[in-house]
């Protein structure tokens, strides 16, 4: 298949083709960012958790200045090259690739001056202001280089590379993803080995990129001399404010909220926030990666003063986006479904709400399968999305057991339910309450086996052993 050239004309097959792997390199990066809040969460803590997703966004701030020298230089270096100024697109490249460069040195130093009075100022105090300081100090080490990375996603594209740009891209997210489970999951270093991880993938992403444009290659770009252009650092910091401005938007609204959440909700909102944050980046990344696609297309044509490309790429670039929204809109509620539906864990207490220790743990999911044999749902801890489930579905039946049965009838329709194993109630049970009469419960649960559901006498056999196993483990 032949290698598409900024010069080609671009139907839309041809502008997917070149676009695709911009888009899949911001998809993929903003995915293995995600890797070091699962295993901060699973491996180390909520606090260390929360810290991480409080200080990422001053983080990504600065990283964002390689965004704007990537956009902004990717634009004015495909607009040279189109005007037939090959030489002085190359001269261009590199001046721009070492002034990024000093920039991240100057942000590493200021970040770590100011990274701590920052973090009090958002509010940050006790273990979360350390944890904080702890992660962020060992990024900043590393934003010179996630500079270059974030640069280089942009003027591999340029270069007419971008398929080598998402391998680089690879690369730095298999070392974060390895690195993470060596040093978080195997070694135990806790957060700093998370940060170091991250810092390393960062090295990896913007090394590889500088030592190949550093040596001869069949790219259209190499480092090499160059001369001081203040005009042109202008233009290309103009032209790339808006990508810069935006990301900083974004960061700095993730910082007041997350200062919000940490005052009225705590470490837990600032948590479930960031989540949301890793959801929200990944869809938000096709847009990006096709931006950074198109770029040098339209910077060359508009170079070449190729009009009609330009007035096609638009028309194009408008009912792409328009498609990818509405996908994007639909995947939303598609993915949402298995969340309308969650329970978590509960201790039992005794008639004054004593807790007795005994605390019922639960499944990640629970399946209708699953659930038959595993009645460990307790009423007062679920949650349903009624956005997501009807509320005809889920009127109570009237049948004993109700809130059992109801579990079933919505499990029966193919959602999941979703545990949250923590202990976030209790089931107080008197003595002489109907939940404790151990014959009426069987009796229950068998109805609900034969009438209710349904089942033939071997499964509600197959179902009541397991159930009566279950029961029984979770009163010892």
């Amino acid at each position: 298949m032949r290698r598409i050239l900024l010069s080609d004309h671009f139907d839309y097959k041809k502008l997917l083709r070149f676009t695709l792997p911009s888009m899949i390199t911001l998809v993929f990066a903003s995915v293995y960012g995600v890797v070091d809040g699962f295993f901060v969460s699973n491996y180390v803590g909520k606090t260390p958790f929360t810290a991480v997703n409080f200080i990422m966004p001053f983080l990504m701030m600065l990283g964002c200045v390689g965004f704007m020298f990537g956009t902004g230089g990717g634009a004015l270096i495909a607009m040279t090259m189109g005007q037939g100024k090959k030489e002085q697109a190359k001269r261009l490249f590199s001046l721009i690739v070492y002034v990024s460069g000093v920039c991240g040195v100057v942000l590493m130093v200021l970040g770590l001056l100011f990274l701590r009075p920052l973090a009090v100022f958002l509010g940050a105090q006790g273990q979360l202001l350390e944890d904080s300081v702890t992660y962020g100090r060992l990024i900043l080490l590393a934003i010179p280089a996630y500079i270059l990375q974030y640069e280089f996603q942009c003027l591999f594209v340029t270069a007419e590379k971008a398929s080598l740009g998402l391998y680089v891209t690879i690369a730095a997210g298999c070392t974060n993803i390895v690195l993470d489970a060596l040093f978080v999951a195997v070694l135990g270093w806790g957060l700093e080995g998370a940060a170091a991880a991250t810092a390393l993938s960062q090295v990896v992403g913007g090394l590889i990129p500088l030592i190949y444009f550093a040596r001869p290659n069949n790219s259209l770009l190499r480092l090499g001399r160059t001369e001081f252009d203040g005009r042109a650092l202008v233009k290309v910091c103009t032209n790339g404010s808006s990508e810069l401005l935006n990301n900083i938007s974004m960061s700095l609204v993730n910082m007041l909220y997350n200062l919000q959440l940490l005052k009225y909700i705590g470490e837990d909102g600032v948590a479930a926030y960031g989540v949301l944050m890793y959801v929200s980046l990944v869809f938000q990344a096709v847009f990006i990666g096709y931006s950074v696609g198109t770029a040098p297309i339209v910077g060359y044509h508009y170079g070449a003063q190729n009009v009609l490309e330009l007035k096609g790429l638009l028309k194009k670039s408008l009912a792409l986006l328009g498609a990818f929204a509405a996908a994007m809109f639909g995947a939303s509620f598609l993915l949402a479904r298995p969340l309308s539906f969650v329970f978590t864990g509960y201790e039992f207490a005794d008639e004054q709400g004593r807790g007795s220790g005994r605390v019922v743990h639960v499944p990640e999911t629970l399946h209708y399968r699953q659930a038959l044999g595993n009645t460990t749902i307790f009423t007062t801890t679920v949650m349903f999305d009624t956005e997501k489930i009807s509320r005809k579905l889920l009127e109570m039946p009237a049948v004993k057991s109700e809130d059992t049965a109801l579990w079933f009838r919505v499990l029966r329709e193919g959602y999941t339910a979703y545990g949250l194993d923590e202990n976030l109630a209790r089931y107080r049970r008197p003595a002489k309450s109907l939940s404790s009469n151990k014959m009426e419960a069987i009796r229950r649960i068998w109805n609900l086996y034969r009438r209710s559901e349904g089942l033939s006498l071997p499964w509600s056999v197959y179902h009541f052993c397991f159930w009566a196993i279950r029961a029984v483990k979770r009163r010892i």
